[in-house]
């Protein structure tokens, strides 16, 4: 006699419906189940991750910028540190800031006063663009350990058409010097700049009144920076030499203090692309963006009528 147990008659069920639910994926032409990803499940996770890029890489952007921001204040405040620690060395006096056709006379006698020598433009057959000899040579050089780096934004990458085909990826220099500040040199009549006479130059630091208000050095913008003298005149209303922008449209400055400051434009006239021939210099200012003007110039210089000249300053220097 044959004994089936209620065991064996739930097993034997279990298996044809396994048999069965087989047959059918078979069928549907798809195989059952074996652990892996569907295709929609896989499309899923792919968005998710795309979804989670379009968060973070604008963030982790921001963090690379703000990064730079922080390499170049420290890179200026060592330039600024080192224009002091000259003028502690030579009786109070700024360093020298010269124009471009003084820098090369002086250089033709193998005489390096300025604060910093090279001058910059989108040729390649300028050695200056590129010359970080020159660049350390004289001037606040020896106090600043003749570090080249520190003299350049690392946001500033910006080279000529004619540059980059020489295999260029940048130029020296970013960084200019108040043309208010430090010996002009032949821009220098009875210790007023020529270029301002209704304005004082400060020749030394004690000459500044509110040296946490007067700006040494800036940034200026690429296809403005040529010789080291970052000029303009606040009556004009004009830009004649521009500051950068380089910071999502703010510029890093360093004041006769030591203080720092990266200071964000309000207007689009103020910061062009950073690229050759987009300054358009001289530049006017519209009557409806004068604020960014005249913060920068509020920084330069005071009205002559607020203190005497000076005669003389300092001690001989080299």
């Amino acid at each position: 006699m044959l004994y089936i147990s209620l065991s064996d008659i739930y097993s034997g069920k279990r298996e044809w419906e396994r048999i069965k639910m087989s047959g059918d994926m078979h069928r549907l032409g798809r195989e059952p189940r074996s652990g892996g990803f569907t295709l929609i499940e896989l499309l899923t996770t792919i968005a998710v991750i795309a979804i989670l890029a379009a968060l973070l890489l604008p963030a982790l952007a921001s963090a690379k910028a703000k990064a730079r921001s922080i390499t170049c204040l420290s890179n200026e405040r060592q330039l600024m540190l080192g224009c002091l620690v000259y003028a502690s060395e030579f009786n109070d006096a700024l360093p020298y800031n010269l124009g471009a056709a003084e820098i090369r006379q002086t250089e033709a006698q193998h005489l390096y006063w300025n604060w910093t020598s090279p001058v910059l433009d989108w040729e390649e057959v300028n050695s200056d663009n590129t010359n970080t000899v020159l660049l350390t040579e004289g001037g606040i050089g020896p106090y600043t350990s003749r570090s080249a780096r520190i003299y350049r934004c690392p946001m500033d990458s910006v080279v000529s058409d004619i540059q980059a085909l020489a295999g260029w990826t940048a130029r020296v220099r970013s960084i200019s010097m108040n043309a208010m500040v430090g010996n002009a040199g032949r821009f220098l009549a009875a210790g007023a700049n020529v270029n301002n006479p209704d304005y004082r130059q400060f020749l030394t630091v004690g000459q500044i009144p509110q040296p946490a208000r007067i700006f040494v050095l800036t940034e200026e913008h690429p296809d403005s920076i040529n010789d080291a003298y970052f000029l303009n005149q606040p009556d004009s209303m004009q830009w004649i030499d521009l500051p950068a922008s380089y910071h999502n449209g703010a510029v890093n400055l360093s004041f006769a203090d030591g203080h720092l400051e990266s200071h964000l434009w309000r207007f689009a006239s103020t910061k062009p692309a950073a690229r050759p021939d987009a300054a358009g210099l001289p530049r006017s200012v519209p009557a409806t963006e004068q604020a960014d003007f005249d913060w920068l110039m509020e920084r330069t210089t005071i009205d002559a009528s607020a203190g005497a000249y000076p005669s003389t300053y300092g001690r001989s220097r080299p």
